[in-house]
């Protein structure tokens, strides 16, 4: 390994990295590639076994037989973690940046035209405010940063946070990205509620750079942290803050024109010629100022500058005579605008050939960059790991997090002329190579955690057998590193490439490790689901120590649910807790006429079950329907336009039935049932029932009753004298003499009323014009049409003027036949009323009582 850092080997070693490998460590992960998904190769050691705390379990992370899950027991549980103080947050914040990397060191490139912007962000972290910095790729969002980081290192009491959030679409391992930061807390991972009650407490400033989430997401997170201030770094597509954020946006511009060609010079470490400037200007209205084009072309001004020796005297160009290269005559011409707005292919082509190797890994992984002491092994040269300073200076890669991955619009541009063509070979190479890392028993979990996308990356590139094999040494790593995102995907990437690759026992142990993974997020369903899938494959396996853990997990998610389903039970729709039947009783209005009041009638509205009507309740025949009074309810009624029957009943149907049963349901299918019933069948139409005869009124009230009816029957019957008596002298014609006259009108058939007088009222006068004896009877309706006639024509005649005590010849008799009901009066001494049955609910009925003389 190069030398150059000024750390041994043994220093690397006892930090937790193996040292750069030779050419043959990569040989030495050969044998993996041959399907076999058994164990890493690699020196003999103890297996890497790690207990976490998750919770309210003990979380054994085991790489060889599989994580196995416990509560915690009695008298273990830890107290409330301390906060670091100001060297450890320094000590931490130094391991959140990008490595130091080998070879001469990088000069500082300067911050410039951002001093208003680098004054108000500041002002606004001081007073509390949460900014977001917007600006595209390569605007100098994190040279932003580290200023502003210096500015605020003593402004808040938890200090300066520095976190990533490039990957992150959930707030969820943000805040615990931010947990172990503050607190000392080492193999601890709180579940969510204690989570939120101590990031609660922070107090600090949070750089939070390549944010990647918006909305909803953002609003959690700084819900979640009240007393924390962010200064948040996104690009412009990212999704915005919600209204009700109460975040400051701040937007970050191109450089002007002064400030570019400054920028130039200082990259290029000389001042620009008048060609330069004006190729410049150019190049900053191509660009609209972005820093990271004019950090590209100082790069391409450098290697230009190398190849036309123009820092070299004539007397040093003067080719030897030993030399066997000819005199370069010609002169590398400036980059033309094409190339200066995208620079990757001429950058890449002058660069060395380590480097240019690395630049195919990084398209290859989807823009990641392997940490610079894997790249000896994976590009077969020692002193590789110098090619990521050759490339950061020339502006191809940038910091992410503790990582470097290719700028924005690189890896497009390379994968155009033929970088990405090896890729699925370099994936493969990179993913032996991690698995045989991140399985050596001499790598920390936190140094596979800081490589996760890298990891993630082969992974996803390579091969089924070679990624089967990288997630199962790769997962174990990520559990103990407490980066749990970065595990589920290995998890599931693992499962995937072990069911195509027919290796059902690792298959089996990915679901076990998932189940075990939602049991201690929480998530009980999928837990179940996992495990009994892993229980299920380990059972065909005959793996009887698996299975016995697997079902040891299983026990604990059934506990899980028992206990949440004793904290809420399962949702039951219920009536409202009343009476079986709510009724209201209506009372009309009374007439406007006070002497002629009309019976009272109660409009009764019932609400029974679907399953069986309740019928009304009654005291005795011809009684109003009992009623509950504490379930009746007086409203104020609208006078009805028709006479309203004693009994107009209304039943409805609840939506909801009333629970017939007091035991809860046991089964998912009963809860539903009771829940949601099923739609009611229309019950088939009732009989009509006879309206019961009406008590006989006793006393004063009852014949006032009797004198008011038989007015009523008077009034009426001179009613349809005069309407008879208009209709004879309507016509001046006389009918023919061969039939009856038939009338074109149709008449509607008229209400029973009979006509009767009480023992102390006169009798009835007749009518002036007295109808002949075949007219209308007073005290009789209107007879129903007789069969073989049409209702809506009735036959009619015209009446002599005089009476007559025999017919004319032809006319009709309109006498009353056997076929015709005749009112009989009764001899006894009490009323029998003549009723009709009701059509249906709500028709009026009009009682005539019959009184004997």
């Amino acid at each position: 390994m190069d030398r150059t850092q000024g750390q041994s080997g043994r220093d690397e070693q006892a930090a937790g990295d193996p040292g750069t490998p030779s050419p043959a460590s990569a040989s030495a992960a050969a044998p993996a590639s041959t399907g076999q998904a058994s164990a890493p190769s690699g020196p003999a050691g103890p297996a890497r076994v790690v207990t976490l705390t998750a919770g309210d379990f003990t979380l054994t992370v085991n790489p060889v037989d599989g994580s196995e899950i416990e509560p915690l027991r009695p008298g273990t549980e830890r107290g409330r973690p301390a906060k670091r103080d100001a060297a450890a947050r320094a000590v931490r914040d130094a391991a959140a940046r990008p490595p130091v990397l080998p070879g001469p060191p990088i000069s500082a490139r300067p911050l410039l035209a951002r001093g208003e912007e680098l004054e108000r962000l500041v002002r606004l972290l001081g007073r509390g405010r949460s900014v977001r910095l917007t600006g595209p790729s390569g605007s100098g969002r994190s040279a932003l940063l580290d200023a502003v980081a210096a500015r605020c290192a003593g402004l808040a009491p938890d200090g300066v946070v520095r976190i990533s959030g490039y990957g992150h679409q959930q707030p969820g391992e943000l805040l615990h990205a931010l947990y172990a930061t503050v607190y000392d807390a080492p193999r601890e991972r709180p579940e969510r509620d204690e989570l939120l009650a101590r990031v609660r407490d922070i107090g600090a400033v949070v750089l939070l750079d390549d944010l990647e989430m918006g909305g909803s997401a953002l609003d959690e997170l700084l819900r979640a942290t009240p007393e924390c201030a962010y200064l948040l770094a996104a690009t412009p597509d990212t999704k915005a803050p919600s209204d009700d954020s109460h975040v400051e946006e701040v937007f970050l511009t191109g450089l002007g024109r002064e400030d570019c060609v400054a920028l130039l010079e200082a990259g290029l470490g000389r001042p620009l010629t008048d060609e330069e400037t004006a190729w410049a200007g150019d190049l900053r209205f191509a660009s609209e100022g972005l820093p990271l084009r004019f950090v590209q072309a100082a790069a391409m001004l450098r290697q230009r500058d190398e190849l036309n020796h123009s820092d070299e005297d004539d007397d040093e160009e003067e080719p030897g005579v030993f030399e066997e290269r000819p005199r370069d005559s010609g002169v590398v011409p400036l980059p033309t605008l094409a190339e200066g707005a995208a620079p990757a292919e001429l950058l890449a082509s002058r660069v060395s050939e380590s480097a240019r190797a690395a630049l195919r890994i990084a398209c290859a992984l989807g823009g990641e960059l392997p940490h610079h002491a894997h790249l000896p092994a994976l590009v077969g040269d020692t002193h590789a790991d110098t090619a990521v300073a050759e490339l950061l200076d020339c502006g191809l890669l940038t910091p992410v997090g503790t990582r470097y991955r290719l700028a924005a619009g690189v890896a497009r541009q390379l994968e155009d002329v033929g970088y990405g063509d090896t890729a699925s070979e370099e994936a493969r190479t990179a993913a032996r190579h991690y698995a045989w890392w991140t399985g050596h028993a001499s790598v920390v979990p936190e140094r596979v955690g800081r490589e996760a996308d890298a990891v993630l990356a082969a992974l996803a590139g390579a091969d089924v057998v070679a990624a089967a094999v990288l997630a199962r040494t790769a997962a174990p790593a990520f559990a103990a590193s407490l980066h749990w995102e970065a595990w589920e995907r290995v998890l599931r990437s693992g499962a995937e490439a072990a069911r195509k690759a027919g290796e059902v026992a690792e298959q089996a142990y990915f679901h076990h490790e998932l189940g075990v993974l939602a049991l201690c997020e929480g998530r009980v369903d999928r837990a179940r689901a996992e495990l009994e899938t892993s229980i299920g494959l380990r059972g065909a396996l005959a793996d009887k120590r698996g299975t016995v853990a697997g079902r040891r997990a299983l026990a604990l998610v059934v506990d899980r649910e028992v206990a949440g389903a004793a904290a809420s039970p399962p949702l039951r729709l219920e009536a409202p807790a009343a009476a079986p039947e709510a009724v209201t009783a209506a009372t009309p209005v009374t007439p406007a006429n006070p002497a002629a009041p009309a019976a009272r009638t109660d409009a009764v509205t019932k609400a029974v079950p679907a399953a069986k009507p309740a019928p009304a309740l009654r005291s005795g025949p011809g009684a109003a329907p009992r009623v509950d009074p504490a379930a009746v309810t007086r409203v104020a009624p609208v006078t009805p336009a028709l006479p309203v029957s004693s009994e107009a009943v209304t039943r409805m149907t609840p939506v909801v039935p009333v629970s017939r049963g007091t035991e809860p349901p046991t089964t998912l299918s009963e809860v539903f049932e009771d829940a949601f019933p099923p739609a009611p069948r229309p019950a088939p139409p009732a009989a009509p029932v006879p309206a019961a005869a009406p008590a006989r009124p006793a006393g004063r009230q009852g014949r006032r009753r009797q004198v008011l009816l038989a007015a009523a029957g008077a009034l009426t019957v001179v009613a349809l004298g005069t309407v008879v008596s208009l209709a004879m002298s309507s016509s001046d014609t006389e009918p023919p003499a061969d039939g009856p006259a038939v009338s074109s009108t149709p008449t509607s058939a008229a209400p029973t009323t009979v006509q009767q007088n009480s023992g102390n009222d006169p009798a009835e006068e007749p009518p002036v014009t007295a109808p002949s004896e075949g007219g209308a009877t007073p005290g009789a309706s209107a007879a129903a049409p007789s069969p073989g006639r049409t209702p809506g024509r009735t036959p009619s005649r015209r009446p002599s003027s005089t009476p007559s005590n025999s017919p004319r010849p032809g006319t009709p008799s309109t006498a009353p036949t056997a076929t015709e009901p005749t009112p009989t009066a009764t001899e006894t001494g009490e009323a029998t009323p003549t009723a009709t049955a009701p059509t249906g609910p709500g028709t009026a009925t009009a009682t005539s009582p019959t009184t004997a003389p």
